[in-house]
């Protein structure tokens, strides 16, 4: 696949994650405190804790992103080896589908607080995806098949950085769907 085809992807992937920052502000953006902190049970996560969650997970790319855009990243060994990106990449895509069905625990470097979650989650989540989405947009001039990044988890893990720019969007409509889960389960305090 050519280097167009990488960007009309990377296209498709910033406006699913422009819709959900809309989708969240308008079925999220006017939760309270308490709203936003229910859980359905005590091993179920809250609204808020999901939207905590992403925040972090993003964040833990930034400074790869970071060191790639000012041109200072150099590759990892794991990063050079041919078939391991590909290989990963797939794998990981294939766990957080938001249509695989499959339940899999956050690491531990990615849980959310389990004390109250600040209000304002749902305002901070929307500006962080702003960030994301300038991050993502400042790629376009890359061959994002051939460049390799690491997983924040592994540091064996790589994958190219289109399917790490996959993994973030489809973990992001992921987690949005299990916060309208919440929202919608039965105990929901409405008002």
């Amino acid at each position: 696949m050519s280097a167009k085809s990488s960007h009309a992807e990377l296209n498709g992937l910033l406006n699913e994650a422009q819709a959900v920052t809309v989708e969240t502000q308008r079925e999220f953006g006017q939760l309270n405190a308490e709203q936003l902190n229910w859980k359905p049970s005590a091993e179920e996560w809250s609204i808020g804790q999901c939207f905590e969650h992403l925040i972090m997970t993003n964040e833990t790319f930034y400074p790869d992103l970071d060191e790639l855009l000012s041109g200072e990243k150099r590759r990892t060994f794991w990063e050079q080896l041919p078939l391991l990106p590909g290989l990963f990449g797939k794998l990981i895509i294939s766990r957080v589908r938001p249509d695989s069905g499959k339940k899999s625990k956050a690491p531990k470097v990615f849980a959310p607080s389990q004390s109250e979650i600040d209000s304002r989650v749902i305002e901070k989540f929307v500006a962080h995806q702003n960030e994301l989405a300038e991050k993502l947009r400042a790629t376009e001039k890359m061959d994002l098949r051939r460049v390799k990044v690491t997983s924040p988890v592994a540091k064996f893990v790589t994958y190219s950085l289109l399917d790490a720019f996959t993994i973030l969007v489809f973990h992001e409509r992921r987690h949005f769907q299990q916060a309208q889960r919440v929202l919608a389960a039965n105990g929901f305090p409405r008002s």
